[in-house]
């Protein structure tokens, strides 16, 4: 009966912590797609793999309508479709992905490494394709060199070739990838009703799980510079326009990459994010010039390490040394120290892996990332339970297995007050209690009871924490923003209207006019409601941070080392 109420628990536990997962992701994507497509996206996450028609059922929603769902969330990449079985008469089923859903948080932090890394052309170049899901090279161009020559002075535009030089270098250091081609269907499908769905008298078409071209760029035939959008009192005027650029959104020449589509490389972001998280804990525990050098090992090794590995190419000190910033002019014994203290230092950043070439270092990326998420689990204790069950935690941690007379010690803790510190971090799941029986009887006096904490369980409990925490700012924000609806209408319409009177050369009298339509209340009321909604955004951001890493030793711990 004990083990069994023990696994109903546990069983129950998991369902709570998966309920938060899918309300964070219904919440992002009824944010950025709108209600029908969170409802069909939320129950293909709670259900699993499920047909067209046996959605359309569940969902209570018309075929036509998750038809559209589903292609939105195809285009971007969050849910991936395939046959039943192989061969014809296979039914299509489709299935949603929560990790790919949970990226849509992360949005704002890829486009603005892409504008730290390649400035304003790559940050609009990384949005467009994040905004669309995928983008052929040429559209993205155009539109990109569109939005650049819109914002720049009168008589000036963007060349398309910047713009292609941008795209270049995102796909060099593989930032962009190649769609993955979908396997071509013989025959044309037709639908015959049955028990299950519409069953395909054709193959179900396939994604083609690796095609060795996806860094490869085409040969695109473009040459011209960016339009600049111009604006019209006539609205009748600006339908027309929109019309036509809808229509024929490039140039009437072909571009030579018709077919060939591109998308953002996740995993290489997510290798940067790392990376620099990395740099940045040297950095703060040695000094820079360490932080440079494990920089420049990552820089040397980023495009050829993958995203599983559990340590970098090695490196030998002859190629750090050549590769390294010649403005920190160190010389070759003082960088062999630099090496020599990294390799000894207790975090084991970096190691040694052989002897030739002056000495063959590598960058343990598992267990960097280890050490950054205990790092990050003691903050948490320390900041909810205070330093000296900060303390108690991280000898758990250094010791593995302590009894509390043994914690009481060490930690140099009052034994009432560690008794209670050490329950407390119990019931919140932070430690776990393992009892050692001496007798098969499991007599309390002739057992040992002892307290270890466990990184990966804690780890894992913290980011439902996480997410709970995120979908919560995220209702906060929509609930605010709600509430003061009618006064950011009014005031996106006054803004709308100055802009308009200021690209007709409106006199200063009109301007301030217009201005006053907003009363003072209302005012301060907007900046209170902006200054709120920057700190929510602000929060969101930085509990992405501490997923982000979570995330990342966790899916360490499932790779081979």
């Amino acid at each position: 009966m004990r083990g069994g109420s023990c696994r109903v628990t546990r069983g129950a536990h998991i369902y709570k912590m998966a309920a938060q997962e899918v309300r964070l992701c219904g919440l992002l994507l009824q944010e950025h797609f709108g209600e029908v497509v969170e409802k069909v996206g939320t129950h293909l996450l709670r259900t699993g793999a499920q047909t067209l028609r046996g959605l359309s059922y569940e969902c209570n929603t018309p075929l036509d309508l998750v038809k559209k769902s589903l292609c939105v969330l195809v285009q971007h990449g969050l849910c991936v479709f395939a046959g039943r079985r192989k061969g014809p008469g296979s039914v299509v089923e489709y299935l949603a992905s929560c990790e790919k859903v949970l990226r849509i948080l992360r949005y704002p932090r890829y486009i603005y490494t892409a504008k730290t890394l390649y400035g304003d052309t790559g940050e609009l170049i990384v949005e467009e394709v994040l905004q669309r899901g995928h983008m052929t090279m040429s559209h993205a161009v155009r539109t990109v060199a569109d939005r650049l020559t819109h914002n720049m002075e009168e008589g000036r535009s963007m060349e398309y070739s910047e713009v292609v030089s941008a795209f270049s270098r995102l796909v060099e250091t593989h930032f962009l990838q190649r769609c993955p081609p979908v396997a071509e269907v013989g025959t044309t499908p037709s639908t015959t009703e049955g028990p299950g769905g519409p069953a395909l008298q054709a193959a179900a078409p396939t994604l083609a799980e690796s095609h060795p071209d996806r860094y490869t760029l085409p040969h695109v035939n473009l040459t011209g510079r960016g339009k600049r959008r111009r604006s019209s009192e006539d609205s009748d005027g600006e339908s027309r326009v929109g019309k036509k650029a809808k229509m024929d959104p490039g140039a009437s020449e072909p571009s030579g990459d018709d077919g060939i589509y591109w998308q953002v490389n996740f995993d290489r972001f997510h290798q940067h994010f790392r990376d620099q998280a990395i740099v940045s804990a040297v950095a703060s525990k040695l000094d820079p010039t360490s932080s440079e050098i494990v920089r420049t090992m990552l820089r040397m090794s980023e495009v050829t390490t993958t995203a599983t590995a559990a340590c970098t190419q090695p490196l030998s000190a002859n190629e750090i040394f050549r590769a390294f910033p010649p403005s920190y002019s160190i010389s070759r014994p003082v960088l062999e120290q630099y090496l020599s203290l990294l390799v000894d230092d207790p975090m084991e950043f970096v190691g040694k892996s052989g002897d030739s070439g002056g000495g063959m270092y590598v960058v343990n990326l598992h267990k960097a990332l280890a050490s950054l998420a205990r790092a990050t689990l003691e903050s948490v204790v320390q900041e909810r339970f205070g330093s000296r069950s900060a303390r108690i935690f991280r000898l758990l941690l250094r010791k593995r297995h302590l009894e509390q007379k043994q914690v009481e010690d060490f930690a140099m803790i009052p034994a009432k007050e560690a008794k209670d510190m050490l329950y407390t971090l119990l019931s919140e799941n932070l430690v776990q209690l393992q009892e050692i029986p001496k007798t098969p009887d499991h007599a309390p006096s002739r057992t040992f009871y002892l307290y270890t904490a466990n990184p990966l369980p804690t780890a894992r409990l913290l980011l439902q924490h996480c997410y709970k925490t995120v979908a919560n700012l995220i209702e906060r924000r929509l609930y605010e923003t709600k509430e003061s609806k009618r006064l950011l209408e009014k005031s996106q319409r006054i803004e709308a209207i100055l802009a308009s009177l200021q690209a007709t050369g409106a006199e200063p009298s009109q301007l301030t006019e217009v201005e006053e339509m907003i009363t003072a209340p209302e005012r301060q009321q907007l900046q209170a409601l902006r200054h709120h909604v920057n700190k929510l955004d602000s929060s969101e951001n930085q509990v992405d941070e501490t997923i982000f890493l979570l995330e990342s030793y966790i899916n360490s711990t499932k790779s081979p080392r």
